[in-house]
């Protein structure tokens, strides 16, 4: 199986793709194939109360997790900040975790402050543990195991980041900054604000920001999926500055080669920024596919003084 790698950026090293890009990105979106995420650091947290602590950390609800079921969590600072991200799986003994590369350090000193009483235990399981994708959804495995979990159809990095990035879902540190907010990058979805937070649960470290805009609407950016025109064959760069009509109204995230929609990116734009407009990234026009809605929460914004 040919494998090319990731030459540079948060992925370097690993496979970028097998030979065939844009079949494996349809394999991957039909749950056929796997992909090799093993360069993206992995944790653990063990203990009886681990779930009950990560509960009242993070923006995820964790008590009553079942095992086997992936979820992300967010920790934010105390305007609301996204400033940690993970996901993982609990096994009904360990929850398994993993984060952004260059993000482990800093993430496990936080948690590791925040342990007090708790009986958990945290530990760096890079070494002995990886992340892939399999089954249609991420899950930690023993290395050890690696080649059997990952199994004959693969797909690389190139597949997985442009399915994301279709489906609007946006990787925190590359597709946002140190003032997004979860609002900015997420819509609700009944007691969730997209994947990561929990809107009906107890109180945690920057979540009255959250409810605040949550009920009131009108985030100050919004995430937007762009449709970049192809014939510049190139992509721009993270963190590019996004313009219309000679202003920057927007910071570029991601992008990646589509097999359906072909050049695309994710981008934070401004929120009054008019969503039929036409964008310019580096060069480059783009069209927006909305992921979360300008006016997201007007419908319960309070009557101030028989104001709209």
């Amino acid at each position: 199986m040919a494998r090319v790698l990731n030459e540079s950026g948060p992925d370097a090293g690993a496979a970028w793709h097998y030979g065939d890009p844009l079949r494996e990105q349809r394999r991957l979106e039909e749950g056929e194939a796997t992909v090799d995420l093993s360069h993206r650091p992995v944790f653990s947290v063990a203990g009886p109360d681990r779930l009950t602590w990560l509960h009242a950390l993070t923006s995820q609800a964790f008590e009553g997790l079942a095992p086997g079921q992936h979820v992300t969590a967010f920790i934010l600072d105390p305007n609301g900040r996204i400033e940690h991200v993970f996901g993982g799986v609990d096994d009904g003994e360990t929850f398994w975790a993993h984060t952004e590369p260059g993000h482990l350090e800093a993430l496990l000193a936080w948690l590791s402050r925040m342990v007090f009483a708790s009986r958990v235990e945290l530990a760096d399981r890079s070494a002995t543990h990886a992340m892939v994708i399999a089954g249609g959804g991420p899950t930690v495995a023993a290395r050890e195991d690696l080649d059997a979990t990952l199994g004959e159809v693969r797909a690389g990095t190139w597949a997985a980041e442009a399915v994301r990035i279709a489906a609007g879902q946006p990787r925190i540190f590359l597709d946002t900054d140190e003032k997004t907010i979860p609002n900015e990058v997420a819509m609700p979805d009944g007691d969730r604000l997209g994947a990561a937070v929990h809107l009906q649960k107890g109180c945690y470290r920057g979540q009255e920001t959250v409810a605040r805009v949550h009920t009131l609407g009108r985030p100050p950016r919004r995430l937007t999926v762009l449709l970049l025109d192809g014939s510049e064959e190139r992509l721009p760069e993270v963190g590019a500055d996004v313009v219309l009509d000679g202003r920057v109204v927007g910071r570029m995230g991601t992008s990646a080669i589509h097999h359906d929609l072909g050049p695309i990116g994710l981008a934070l734009v401004k929120r009054n920024t008019p969503t039929e407009a036409t964008l310019t990234v580096d060069g480059i026009a783009a069209a927006q596919e909305v992921v979360v809605d300008p006016e997201v929460g007007l419908h319960v914004r309070p009557n101030l003084g028989g104001r709209p």
